[in-house]
């Protein structure tokens, strides 16, 4: 789908090797359907079609958190041509849990069956 750029927001996080980055991601809209792509060295994540720009953005994090991605956050930077800056705030993405019964170790495993304890007991 090539279609107009309608919006561009300002990606960053950490990548899957550790390493801090910052992106402009470009939402286009190609009929009735929005669409985004963030490339970044060698990688390109692509969302799928969505009904409306608001499901695009956390459509390509979850992507890109599948990916090993993490801390992600994002900004509205342009609608249009017209440049918003810092008007608009940082929109955090939280991590997923990690997958599997221990997760990251022992003490990982414990911490996350306190916290659910605790959590369903209020």
């Amino acid at each position: 789908m090539a279609g107009q750029v309608i919006e561009k927001h300002q990606v960053a996080g950490v990548d899957e090797r550790q390493r801090g980055f910052s992106r402009l991601v470009e939402v286009e809209q190609g009929g009735a359907l929005f669409r985004a792509r963030l490339r970044y060295e060698s990688t390109l994540v692509a969302t799928g079609d969505h009904p409306g720009p608001k499901e695009v953005l956390p459509d390509l994090v979850r992507r890109l958190q599948a990916l090993g991605y993490t801390q992600l956050r994002s900004r509205l930077n342009f609608r249009g041509d017209t440049y918003l800056g810092s008007q608009e705030p940082w929109i955090e993405y939280p991590d997923p849990e990690p997958q599997g019964p221990l997760g990251d170790g022992l003490w990982g495993w414990i911490r996350r069956l306190f916290t659910r304890s605790r959590t369903e007991t209020h």
